[in-house]
């Protein structure tokens, strides 16, 4: 079972602060696809970067790429290669440009100091956020990005908001965690849905992309324990828990729901 450890009144703080000050200088917007297509060696091909342009038109109409996604080569991108550039993309979306995703996993992180049940959460929302993408994708569900947007931010600010009031993981959470990964599912199929991929690429990208997205989530999950695990070496409580949860649950918590209701107004009004 793992805990937290001896705790200090101001190691805490800070270390959540550090992270949070990392996380946002990092992840200016949510989700960058302009950044995949500036030039430079981590680009996308000229085919699925003219889709984006497109996507961004004053008509809003776009045409579905047809051409093979190529290499740096100049040439059409075997299975394999696919895969791996998806995994880098997904990986991208979560870090540096998911902020609204990465404050979803801190949230989950902050509600127990139990490894059991952040694993739980986690796998409960791997599972629906999977589930969702291969189905938007495959064009089995058309998402609105107008109300799912500001549903995933509404999601943010619910979980974090409810730590505040439960000390620990509720029966009733698992079944929460899900219903939001089907929503934040949805939202990483608008942005690869976007991509337009050609026939005969489409599944080694959409499997590519959702690895590329676990790495990224476990990757805040595994950096958040190093500052934990960091805090308790450093530390000496006898009110370890008490003060975990003092300076880093609830204000974190607090910061992370107040970010999560901004974000729900904004994107409610902007749609």
């Amino acid at each position: 079972m793992w805990r937290p450890g001896p705790t200090s009144r101001l190691r805490g703080p800070y270390y959540l602060a550090c992270l949070l000050l990392i996380l946002v200088a990092t992840a200016a917007v949510a989700h960058p696809e302009d950044e995949l297509c500036m030039p430079g060696e981590a680009s996308l091909d000229p085919a699925l970067c003219e889709q984006l342009a497109a996507l961004d038109s004053a008509d809003g109409r776009t045409a579905r790429v047809t051409q093979p996604i190529l290499d740096e080569d100049g040439v059409a991108r075997s299975a394999g290669s696919t895969f791996r550039l998806y995994v880098t993309i997904g990986i991208q979306h979560i870090l540096p440009g998911g902020l609204d995703h990465i404050l979803f996993v801190l949230a989950l992180f902050l509600t127990s100091t139990r490894l059991r049940a952040l694993l739980v959460q986690i796998t409960t929302f791997t599972v629906a956020h999977t589930a969702t993408l291969g189905l938007a994708a495959a064009g089995v569900i058309s998402p609105s990005g107008a109300v799912v947007e500001p549903l995933i931010a509404a999601s943010i600010a619910f979980v974090a908001l409810e730590n505040l009031f439960v000390r620990d993981m509720t029966p009733w959470r698992p079944a929460i965690v899900f219903a939001f990964g089907l929503l934040h599912g949805l939202g990483f199929a608008g942005f690869f849905g976007e991509l337009g991929l050609p026939p005969g690429q489409f599944w080694g990208a959409l499997l590519g992309f959702n690895v590329g997205v676990e790495v990224g989530q476990l990757s805040v999950v595994l950096l958040a324990l190093a500052l934990v695990s960091v805090w308790r070496t450093v530390s000496r409580s006898p009110q370890a828990d008490a003060h975990y949860r003092r300076w880093v649950v609830i204000p974190g918590s607090l910061l992370i729901g107040l970010v999560g209701l901004w974000w729900a107004i904004e994107r409610t009004l902007l749609a």
